[in-house]
Order: C-alpha cells, then structure tokens, then sequence
C-alpha cells in the first residue's frame, strides 16, 4: 500500500492492517491521493508515534480498533438525533473521564488516529509548516490540553520557540505529555503544570494552542477569552476543533467552520489564516452537504504592538 521509500509509515499500516485487518479499505482510500510532499509528513508523523508507542504496539493498536468501534456507536446516535449524546461535563466526568481504563484506551486510539485520519494528519501538517514557522524567533508558547502530547513535541522542534510549556487540568494527560517527550527524545526543556487557564495572570505568550478542546466544553466562549488574556499584544493562537464530530465526551455541537471562525473573531482575534479539512474520503463540499466532520484549524492573531507587552 505504501512504497519502500516511507519506512515507517508502512511499518506502521502493516501492522495496523494485521492487528485490523477489516480497515483495509478504509486506509487504501486515506492514502490513495497523497502526494509525496504528503507521505514524507505522514512518515515522519508515523516515526514520531512509533517511538511514543515503544513496546507496546499491540496494545495501542487494539485500542485503535476499539475506538472506532465507539465512534461508530456515537455517530449513530447523531445521524438519528441531530446532536450529540452529552451535553454536560458532569456526563462526561462521570461516564469517561472518571474511567482510567476507559481514559487510557481512548487516548491510545485517538494518538494513532493523528495517522490514520486524514483531517487530523492535514491539521498537524498545517501546524508545523504554516503556524510554526510562522512564529518570530524567540517565541513563548503554550498548549493548552496537550493530550497525546505531538503538537507541544513539534513545537519544541522548531527553531522559532524558545521556552515550551504545556498545561492541562488532569495529571495523566501531564504525564502522557512527559512521557512522549522523553520517548521522542527532545532536549528542549518543558514545563508541564496542573494549570486552570482561567484563573492564569494575562501576557505571558507568544504563541498559544488549543487543539480539539473547544468541543470539551460546555461553554465555548470563556476559554478563547482567556487564550486572548493570556496571548501578549501581536500574540498568535493555533485553535482547531471539528464541526460534526461525535465522540464519548463531545459536548460542543459546531455545524460549520464558519461557526467556528466566528466564534473566534467575536473574541476579538484577527484571523490570519484557516484550514478547513474534511474527513477522509469526502471532498469539502460533500461534507459541507452531508453535514460530515470537517476539521476547523485557526490562526488568529491579538491585536496590539508586540513591543507594548
């Protein structure tokens, strides 16, 4: 399925195929129109996962193929209910967050699912060739919600960042976050804290990410206000969430990247730049008319004089 000349991308497919062998199709058509630009990334994302993998390939593989299995059961429920199935942090809190098995199985699928889903590798792309090296030499940043932990791993790669910091309000997401880096083996220090960013002092960033936590929230709005708070003046915020998109703890119902892109303007945000990216297999205007996910990445920058903050 893939050429000799991506090594560990084809590792990696092989053995999901072994482990899954009915996802065949599915990953045929994911990579069926890459380019070679495309690929090149695909693999170096593939290398960067099997080394957070380690020696358990197995395990995450497995975890992979349950998860869409629960997707699967969550889009059921949306395509014959118009919304998603929670609508509270309480739910969520209770029926999956509480769960550590459930947690711990979930965030293994969702780390391969950077690979195996086309919107998410298209996002992570767009992040470190547009959005990173977008940034002035020397930048403070900031994920907010580090999850699997690539996105702050790429950041800590570019030769634009300076200091690296992750927060998060779960200590095992911290520590998933420590973990990928001691596994990828980056040198450039971190600073992981149990964090509220909403209760944190303002102008402290160059550079903040908050990717695919907006749909986390009950309330939407709250959270872009504090990322502008937090953002210095001329400061850039990397904000990706999906529209149409149910999953176990989605609570945020977005129906276009527009909504999205509003939502952040109305913040007070200049927007520089955005990638919409449909779901694998789907153009954007048949996902548009289908009303299928469409992954929603923004830079949008504060306004202000870089030399006032």
């Amino acid at each position: 399925m893939i050429g000799p000349q991506f090594p560990s991308l084809s590792r990696l497919v092989e053995a999901q195929l072994d482990a899954f062998p009915q996802h065949a199709p599915y990953l045929k058509r994911r990579f069926a129109d890459d380019s070679g630009e495309q690929l090149a990334f695909a693999d170096e994302l593939a290398q960067l996962i099997t080394k957070v993998i380690g020696n358990r390939l197995a395990d995450y593989l497995g975890d992979y193929r349950w998860l869409t299995d629960v997707i699967l059961e969550e889009e059921i429920v949306f395509r014959r209910t118009g919304a998603y199935r929670l609508s509270t942090f309480a739910e969520a809190e209770r029926e999956i967050y509480a769960n550590r098995e459930y947690m711990a199985r979930y965030m293994n699928g969702v780390l391969l699912s950077q690979l195996w889903w086309r919107n998410h590798t298209e996002v992570m792309h767009y992040f470190r060739d547009v959005y990173l090296a977008g940034n002035a030499n020397g930048a403070s940043h900031l994920e907010i919600g580090p999850g699997h932990g690539l996105f702050l791993c790429y950041a800590a790669m570019s030769p634009h960042v300076d200091r690296v910091s992750g927060w998060d309000v779960s200590a095992t997401s911290i520590e998933q976050v420590r973990h990928a880096f001691r596994s990828v083996g980056l040198k450039k220090p971190v600073t992981l804290e149990l964090t509220n960013m909403l209760d944190a002092p303002a102008g402290q960033f160059d550079s903040v990410t908050f990717s695919e936590v907006l749909e986390h929230l009950e309330q939407p709005r709250p959270a872009l206000d504090a990322i502008f708070r937090l953002l210095k003046p001329a400061g850039c915020a990397f904000i990706n969430a999906p529209v149409n998109s149910p999953a176990p703890d989605h609570l945020t119902l977005f129906r276009t990247p527009e909504e999205i892109v509003d939502l952040i303007r109305d913040t007070g945000f200049e927007i520089e730049d955005s990638l919409f990216s449909p779901t694998t297999g789907a153009t954007l205007a048949r996902a548009r008319k289908l009303g299928l996910t469409i992954s929603t990445a923004v830079i949008a920058r504060k306004p202000g004089n870089p030399n006032a903050g």
